[in-house]
């Protein structure tokens, strides 16, 4: 299946959650970044308050100390995380920031607010953000720590990653920068991760639900949807569907199965009226064929028998199309190049001008019976108003096409389509002397349509715009 098929499904499932799963995940997006920005103010106003805690516990000693301890500012991560570790207070002559370092206002800002209300007077403030590793403070403080045996080479390795803030705070008056430093976890694995986990999480729960819920609704609307085409295909062949699903879903199941009831009921009636029929008109046919012996005019007595052998005809087409949406023989898997030449050859015995073009072996199921009657109506309509008839039998994709050309008038472009319905003949010079009722086109699209084919005519068009021919194409799927 390509990429682009799962992109787009073509299911009412697939769709629905497909739609579902864009918009959870829109939403669980929105969500997480609202969350992270949360996360990531109280973070850095964390560490702010880490570096003034420090700064003022510094110069000002234990008072300011129990102070901003009682406020609760004290020396901790938010959100549960690790707490914040800081560094000895540094003096320089120079500003931290190095060279290519941008400086984070919004913490500067912060700070100094925090400060001043604080009564600890501030004339510069840089705020840097850099890691543990390019800081050469901080590096030596923790080999120092090594030294001391209060940190192993592992511990050493694992903080090099750390995220470091260092403020540079000048005083008026004074000539040094005083430097603080705070160290905590990297912001993303103390605030990213653990949000992506929550957030896949989520999302994988609340798509699993919908996709139960859809699963429930539409497994018993695909058996409905299977059942349908079944019906369709051979209506009565198999039982009803039984309920299942929803509320929603099982009433129009039960519906479903009350009206194919009736449709069944209805066609069940139609094939006892037509053998009904079939049997009452054949058999005074029948005895016509005897009393028109009696009759001594050669000529009369001909005019009469072909006009009983128009009625035959006639009826058997008749009942043929009625019972063609019910076939009683069973598909077979037959040689469609073999059954076409059969055909052909019937006509060429006859002496009629057939022929059989080019032809491709193709093996399907279908019912020979039935497509024996198609082909014979195709040729024998190509025979009765082109003269001829040329049949092919090609491949076109996954379809079968039988081709029968004549070089007849063709059809009006207006009155194609409506040429395969029942009853329907052609031009007014088609009269009743060329003989048919206006059926054999109607039964072979039936039969098509029985296979899952198609029958379409085409008009066949010379060089010079003028039509000299007529084309039937018997699709049938392979």
């Amino acid at each position: 299946m390509s990429p682009f098929r799962l992109l787009r499904p073509r299911s009412l499932m697939g769709q629905t959650l497909l739609a579902v799963a864009v918009a959870l995940l829109l939403v669980q997006g929105i969500g997480a970044i609202l969350v992270y920005r949360a996360q990531r103010e109280g973070y850095e106003a964390g560490m702010t308050n880490a570096v003034a805690f420090k700064l003022i516990a510094e110069t000002r000693g234990r008072g300011a100390l129990g102070r901003l301890l009682r406020k609760g500012e004290h020396d901790r991560s938010p959100f549960g995380g690790p707490p914040v570790r800081g560094f000895p207070l540094q003096f320089s002559n120079t500003s931290p920031q190095q060279p290519g370092e941008r400086r984070d206002g919004d913490t500067e800002d912060r700070l100094k607010r925090t400060l001043v209300d604080q009564d600890f007077p501030t004339s510069q403030i840089v705020a840097i953000h850099r890691t543990v590793a390019r800081d050469s403070f901080a590096r030596a403080h923790l080999q120092s720590r090594a030294d001391r045996g209060r940190l192993d080479g592992p511990d050493i390795r694992e903080m090099m990653d750390d995220h470091l803030l260092v403020i540079g705070l000048k005083q008026p008056g004074k000539p040094n920068w005083m430097i603080a430093r705070v160290r905590s976890p990297r912001a993303f694995a103390l605030m990213i991760r653990p949000l992506i986990v929550q957030t896949v999480i989520i999302y994988l729960v609340l798509v699993g639900a919908v996709a139960l819920i859809l699963r429930r609704i539409t497994r018993p609307l695909a058996a409905l949807t299977r059942r349908v085409e079944q019906f369709a295909y051979s209506p009565g062949s198999a039982g009803q569907l039984a309920p299942s699903g929803p509320e929603d879903m099982q009433r129009l199941i039960v519906a479903h199965n009350a009206m194919e009831a009736r449709i069944v009921a209805m066609l069940d009636e139609k094939d006892v009226m037509l053998g009904a029929i079939g049997h009452d008109l054949k058999t005074p046919l029948a005895a016509l064929r005897v009393r028109i012996e009696s009759v001594e005019d050669d000529a009369e007595r001909g005019r009469m028998a072909a006009t009983i052998e128009d009625i035959v005809r006639t009826l058997d087409d008749i009942l043929s199309l009625a019972r063609v949406g019910r076939p009683s023989d069973p598909r077979e898997r037959t040689e469609l190049s073999a059954l076409v030449a059969s055909v052909v050859e019937e006509y060429e015995d006859m002496g009629e001008p057939v022929e059989l073009g080019d032809t491709r072996r193709v093996v399907l199921e279908l019912r020979p019976t039935w497509l024996r009657r198609a082909l014979r109506n195709l040729i024998d309509n190509a025979l009765r108003y082109g003269g001829g008839a040329r049949v092919t039998l090609e491949k076109e994709g996954e379809h079968a096409v039988i081709r029968i050309d004549d070089d007849g008038p063709g059809i009006p472009e207006e009155e194609i389509e409506a040429m395969t319905n029942p009853f329907v003949r052609g031009d007014p010079s088609r009269n009743k002397a060329t003989g048919g009722a206006g059926l054999g086109l109607a039964l072979a699209r039936a039969i098509a349509d029985q296979h899952g084919g198609a029958l379409v005519l085409a008009n066949r068009l010379a060089a010079d715009g003028s039509v000299e021919g007529l084309t039937a194409r018997l699709e049938l799927p392979v």
